[in-house]
């Protein structure tokens, strides 16, 4: 970094510069860009996302450090996160320099999450977890239709485990007094999801079952790894009856609760799932209902006696007001019919003796406009009467044959000819 010139009338100082704050920052920059990558092991504290990136800290008894991490990284590792998780980080100092109007800020560019120890099984499993849930396969146990009153339940459980005796007690506080079908299976190694699903499939197998149970007590994340086995849980979403869950305690979440059509906390809310309703108390409700439908019935088949009675007693009555109710319907359509046919009639003259009088007034009418048009056209025809043209001092020139000529030249070349007047005709010769 070059020696600036002092400015005039500031004091001497040891320390070198004064150089510009950007041209300081920028150099800043560079040296924590040029520190080795590492790898940092700490809880994660004060989490929170914009639209870009994720920030939180990452602490220990000693210190901290301000992280941040790219949101698209962050979505592709598929983990949860929250306030107090322990993780291992990979990445580097990064530093923004600031400007005028922005403040500058440091922090650990994060390339590389994990979540420590049992958290590697949390990301495994969040992982299964969604790649199930685009299957689609947490909703197709769920639209099973459930009985409200089972006959046969079936259980797949430790065959020494309490969670048997739990199973039990909660179908005995219900009342149920139906037909268990045990499943016996390991619920914890290796083995224990083939097993499990195995026995699922004998029991959906049998047409008596109409509900099947998997129950098992509490345990490390380890110990319930075997109940978030993906094949154990996609045979559960296939099966034809519905699947009651309850594995571990309250705060514990496997996948094969997701995957299942109802997920309880404990094996004696399993049984009591399974079992809705509550049979002892439905038992005393139907006593009770029966009792008082017995005495509605007797009170029932005491008041229709009394009606029938009542009815019996003047059933000729009955008849004859029925029969009188007949008589006046008839006798007032009879009388109605009477009066729309003369009414009929009335109309049917008038509109005759109308129809008369329109005739006759068009044959008139038609017999003088016929008498004017004759008169007219006998006009006519006497003023083209050659008898008439005769009359007024005209004369027709004929041959001797009586063809009328007309044409001197026709008149010359017959020679002989006749002149007919009105009233006589005349020979005479053309020269």
């Amino acid at each position: 970094m070059s020696q600036p010139a002092i400015a005039a009338g500031q004091s001497h100082s040891e320390l070198p510069g004064p150089y510009p704050v950007g041209v300081y920052a920028a150099r800043l920059k560079r040296r924590l860009l040029e520190f080795a990558r590492v790898q940092l092991v700490g809880e994660v504290w004060g989490l929170r996302s914009s639209h870009a990136r994720v920030y939180f800290e990452l602490r220990d008894p000693v210190g901290a450090l301000p992280c941040s991490m790219w949101l698209s990284d962050f979505e592709r590792l598929g983990v949860t996160l929250a306030d107090g998780v322990k993780v291992v980080i990979g990445g580097g100092c990064d530093y923004y320099p600031g400007s005028t109007s922005s403040s500058p800020s440091f922090t650990f560019a994060v390339s590389e999450l994990r979540v420590a120890g049992e958290g590697d099984l949390l990301a495994e499993l969040e992982r299964l977890r969604r790649r199930l849930h685009a299957d689609g396969l947490f909703e197709r146990q769920k639209r099973l239709p459930r009985p409200g009153l089972p006959r046969t339940i079936g259980v797949v459980t430790g065959e020494r485990g309490k969670a048997r005796d739990d199973v039990l007690a909660g179908l005995r506080r219900r009342g149920w007094a139906g037909q268990l079908v045990w499943a016996f299976a390991p619920v914890q190694d290796r083995q224990a999801a083939p097993r499990i699903a195995a026995a699922l499939r004998e029991l959906a197998a049998i047409p008596e079952v109409e509900v099947v149970i998997v129950a098992r007590g509490g345990g490390s994340l380890a110990d319930l790894f075997a109940f978030c086995d993906e094949a154990l849980c996609r045979t559960v979403a296939l099966l034809r009856v519905p699947v009651i869950s309850s594995v571990g305690h309250h705060t514990d979440r496997t996948l094969i609760d997701d995957v299942a059509a109802v997920c309880c906390s404990t094996p004696t809310h399993a049984a009591e799932a399974a079992v809705p309703i509550d049979c002892a108390a439905a038992r005393a409700g139907l006593h009770q209902s029966a009792r008082r439908l017995e005495h509605h019935s007797r009170r029932a088949i005491t008041e229709r006696a009394r009606t029938l009675e009542r009815l019996a007693a003047a059933p000729s009555h009955h008849i004859a007001r029925q029969r009188r109710h007949l008589h006046q319907l008839l006798r007032e359509l009879r009388a109605t019919a009477r009066r729309s046919l003369h009414d009929r009639r009335s109309r049917t003259a008038t509109h005759l003796l109308v129809l008369g009088r329109a005739t006759e007034r068009a044959r008139a009418s038609e017999r003088a406009a016929r008498q004017r048009e004759l008169h007219r056209l006998a006009l006519a025809l006497a003023a083209h009467d050659p008898e008439r043209t005769l009359a007024r001092g005209y004369a027709l020139v004929e041959d001797r044959g009586g063809e009328a000529l007309g044409s001197a030249q026709a008149a010359r070349a017959a020679r002989d000819v006749r002149l007919r007047f009105h009233d006589a005709k005349v020979d005479a010769e053309v020269r």
